[in-house]
């Protein structure tokens, strides 16, 4: 394993939101759900080996499973509570008819953050995001109902995922925002021209990509959409179709290409990119399995030069991907 994970800070002192993390945190989404069948002992087991290799940073959220991932990760710092710095989110309501929709309402913030904490065995949540933005309800009705969570001890920090600049602006003059979660990675660099990324610098606000090996597709071991499960959601992902496909593959092997001369990984590559974009950056690579989480948090020592930036900078530009990241964008960046 590697060596111990440094930390970095998100947030700032001068607002109250200052919140001490590892450098690479660990999403725990797929090991319930989306990327195929998961194992839970393998998952537990996961987890456990973040923690003993100094990691802190645990991502989930409610409509993950639904609900079974929050439980998994209960379970897995059921003893060891004091050395997690613990995210879940709300606003993604799924339903028992099947059904989805996003819910930002005063009283939905309660209840899912009262289930959830349930859920997930613990009396306080480290940093609780707004999933996505609710175009129904003014984000500062939702925020004041987190503001609530924050002053009654349930809820430690606020985090908003996915949300436009004025959005992020007005959550934050209603509470302080500690983090930021949006997709950002070397195929998804939207963030970086569409003002997300500009405003939270600006706010001192903390910065979370999730989804940091662009789906698993920057790790270069996805050759074929047959390398994927028959349930595994990329399937239905637009840039894991037809041409599309192709044309990031061609990307992606730009990246292994560059590894291949570091003597690393490209998915370590892919998230050394992201760590030297900025000491308030926390990647939250997710994984379910120990082999890939060791190869992952090596990339902690992985520095890329001023040559080796450029050169990514020059075949994975802005807007290279082809194909849009959702099926249906309708709910990002409101």
């Amino acid at each position: 394993m590697t060596e111990h994970l440094p930390t970095r800070v998100l947030g700032s002192t001068e607002h109250g939101t200052a919140l001490t993390v590892s450098a690479l945190g660990l999403g725990c989404m797929g090991m319930s759900e989306f990327y195929g069948t998961g194992d839970e002992q393998e998952s537990l087991a996961t987890i456990a080996a973040f923690l003993d290799a100094g990691g802190t940073f645990l991502d989930t959220a409610d409509m993950y499973g639904p609900f079974t991932n929050e439980q998994l990760v209960g379970r897995a710092i059921a003893s060891r509570r004091d050395d997690v710095v613990l995210a879940t989110k709300f606003g993604n309501e799924r339903r028992a008819d099947g059904t989805r929709r996003v819910n930002g309402t005063p009283d939905y913030v309660r209840s899912a953050c009262d289930a959830s904490l349930q859920r997930l065995g613990v009396d306080h949540v480290d940093l609780y995001y707004q999933h996505r933005v609710d175009p129904s309800v003014p984000v500062e009705e939702t925020w004041g109902a987190m503001a609530e969570l924050v002053t009654a001890g349930k809820v430690r920090h606020l985090g908003i995922s996915e949300a436009a600049p004025d959005t992020i602006r007005r959550a934050h003059g209603t509470h302080p925002v500690t983090a930021v979660q949006t997709e950002w990675s070397l195929w998804t660099r939207d963030v970086e021209e569409n003002g997300v990324l500009a405003t939270v610098r600006e706010l001192g606000i903390g910065f979370v990509p999730y989804s940091p090996l662009g789906r698993g597709f920057l790790s270069g071991a996805i050759r074929s959409v047959d390398d994927l499960a028959d349930d595994d959601f990329r399937r239905a992902n637009p840039r894991f179709q037809g041409e599309n496909f192709q044309r990031n593959l061609e990307l992606v092997d730009e990246v292994r290409a560059l590894a291949a001369d570091r003597g690393v990984s490209a998915g370590q590559v892919a998230l050394a990119w992201l760590l030297a974009q900025g000491g308030d950056v926390v990647p939250i690579p997710g994984t379910k399995r120990r082999t890939y989480l060791e190869e992952n948090l090596a990339a902690v020592q992985v520095r890329l030069g001023a040559d080796d930036l450029a050169r990514l900078d020059a075949v994975l530009p802005v807007g290279a991907s082809a194909g849009d990241r959702y099926p249906d964008m309708s709910t990002v960046h409101r």
